[in-house]
């Protein structure tokens, strides 16, 4: 069943959201999560229905084993309810529990245009454990079943896949959140136009092998930056001082690039980088061929031929895939090869190419350099993501679509 196209005038909507956002000291640093998940609770309160919300946020009960002078309180929902209330400009009905009487009765005596929050799903080890019974009680509070939570859906939890099989085909769908992820990860993988770029970065190469390999499947270049570049520069028998290397993945950069050369997939590497003398942003610092770094130095971005050579290849391209940044862009110093990637990116989106960037680090670069509109989609869900792109089956989205 397509959300957009359910009418949910008298029904209580059990919508399942990814809450799980960064608070300090009781206040909410960014509310990327909640604003995403709006358009969704107001469409069904638009139509005259009423919303129960459910959430995790954190790990309590593996928290408060490792320290004990933290309790449930400490993880508590309660913040999430007075800022939602904010976004949404009514009142948020708060249940201090997520099973509880008090849960049951509020959620029975919903109105429609209502909302109500459940207590933090984490405070039972069923919901990790996609316990049935648990899954079944919090069914029992709505007439139909909305996941919007794509954050999660790597997950088979209780609250995100479990709880499905209690709701009929036609009373179980993806809210608009989910609907949009889904839609452009399937572009990508399924429905990709060539050339198909895929900008692969970060620090591992272990990180990053399953992701590769399915790619290597579908991409026509696959982009790799960042400091798993070095193994696979070492692997060839370049010399790259001390960048990051894990030496027991040499064999496996160098199937991967015996793989993609066998399939016709075009590997790039970045040809030069921005080196330092230490990790940190008051390094000494220089540019190297990247399988030339001198002994005591270490790669730490991408310089100018391979910002030239990657933007080429990425303003050729009619999908592109960003997981990953091209260097350590958190310091200033080493930002300049990822920012270009970005800009990049943005050009070729401007000039039709769909582009989808998903991966925590790759939404923080885009979104710290202001980018985030200029891309065709930007993921909120770093590991389901990544798990999506590897091949494997999400059990958030299976439960829905079967």
């Amino acid at each position: 069943m397509s959300f957009s196209n359910f009418n949910f005038k008298g029904f209580k909507a059990l919508v399942r959201v990814d809450f799980n956002v960064p608070i300090k000291k009781g206040v909410i640093t960014d509310d990327t999560r909640m604003t995403a998940a709006l358009p969704t609770i107001k469409k069904i309160l638009a139509d005259g229905g009423s919303v129960v919300l459910m959430s995790h946020w954190g790990r309590p009960l593996k928290d408060i084993e490792k320290k004990p002078e933290l309790t449930l309180a400490d993880f508590s929902l309660k913040p999430v309810a007075a800022h939602l209330a904010t976004l949404l400009g009514q009142e948020v009905i708060f249940a201090d529990d997520c099973i509880s009487e008090d849960a049951a009765q509020k959620a029975a005596a919903l109105q429609p245009g209502q909302v109500l929050l459940l207590e933090n799903l984490r405070y039972y080890k069923q919901e990790e454990k996609g316990d049935a019974e648990f899954a079944k009680k919090l069914a029992s509070y709505g007439d139909v079943y909305v996941n919007d939570a794509f954050g999660t859906a790597h997950r088979a939890h209780a609250s995100t896949a479990v709880i499905a099989d209690n709701f009929a085909a036609g009373k179980k769908m993806f809210g608009l959140l989910m609907e949009g992820e889904v839609s452009a990860a399937e572009k990508v993988m399924h429905n990709s136009q060539k050339p198909f770029v895929a900008i692969i970065g970060g620090a591992k190469v272990s990180d990053k092998i399953l992701i590769i390999e399915n790619l290597l499947e579908k991409a026509t270049d696959i982009i790799i930056g960042g400091g798993m570049a070095y193994t696979f520069f070492k692997a060839m028998g370049g010399q790259i001082g001390k960048s990051l290397c894990e030496d027991d993945r040499l064999q496996m950069a160098s199937d991967l690039l015996e793989k993609a050369k066998a399939k016709g997939v075009c590997i790039h590497l970045p040809g030069d980088s921005i080196i330092a003398d230490n990790f940190s942003n008051e390094a000494n610092t220089s540019s190297a061929l990247s399988n030339e770094i001198p002994e005591g130095w270490m790669g730490l971005d991408i310089s100018g031929m391979a910002v030239d050579q990657f933007s080429k290849v990425v303003g050729a391209a009619k999908t592109i895939l960003w997981n990953g940044p091209m260097g350590v862009f958190e310091m200033d110093k080493f930002q300049h090869g990822t920012k270009s990637i970005a800009l990049a990116v943005a050009a070729a989106t401007k000039n039709g190419a769909f582009s989808l960037v998903g991966g925590g680090d790759s939404v923080a670069a885009v979104n710290k350099f202001k980018l985030g509109d200029q891309v065709s989609y930007v993921s909120t869900g770093g590991g389901a993501m990544l798990e999506y792109f590897e091949g494997k089956s999400l059990p958030g989205i299976a439960a829905i679509k079967g």
